[in-house]
């Protein structure tokens, strides 16, 4: 399938709580697909279930869903600053539903975003470098769960990297 084949057919739109499981089963299976591009995620599904739940219940968090033929195929969740995790379900990679996720993210937050990207996760590094995102910095991991190495991106919107990634 080509990169934008299909995407006519993908809805874009907010998740509310009735979507905390389907998000944390999509979370579960791309961190188990992207070992070893990713370390493996150190939670069991029923755990990222709660962990999504309680998000969801967030005041300042967005997750963006994708759907398509009423099926969850990539989410993008938020904070007014940051963009804590941008997933596409497996199979479903390098058909342009991060692309679009992504640029929702950016429709809603025109003055910019951080995020972090495990080291080793060179085509996540290679996707957000093509749609603009700059690196800041670069850590052992020492921060991270998974004592991974890992890097903080931004992209800057119109105000410049001052604002991306503070805070």
């Amino acid at each position: 399938m080509s990169p934008e084949a299909g995407l006519d057919e993908v809805t874009l739109r907010l998740a509310d709580l009735d979507d905390a499981f389907a998000i944390a089963d999509l979370y579960t299976a791309a961190r188990i697909a992207a070992v070893p591009r990713m370390p493996p995620a150190l939670h069991t599904n029923a755990e990222d279930r709660a962990w999504t739940a309680d998000r969801l219940g967030e005041p300042d968090r967005q997750i963006w869903l994708a759907e398509a033929d009423g099926e969850l195929v990539g989410f993008a969740s938020c904070t007014p600053t940051w963009l804590d995790g941008l997933y596409v379900a497996p199979g479903r990679v390098g058909q342009g539903l991060g692309t679009l996720l992504l640029d929702v993210v950016k429709a809603t937050h025109p003055e910019g975003f951080g995020l972090w990207v495990f080291e080793s996760n060179l085509g996540a590094r290679r996707f957000y470098a093509r749609h603009g995102l700059v690196e800041l910095e670069r850590t052992d991991g020492a921060d991270n769960e998974e004592k991974a190495p890992d890097i903080r991106m931004a992209w800057p919107g119109p105000d410049g990297v001052e604002r991306a990634g503070s805070g």
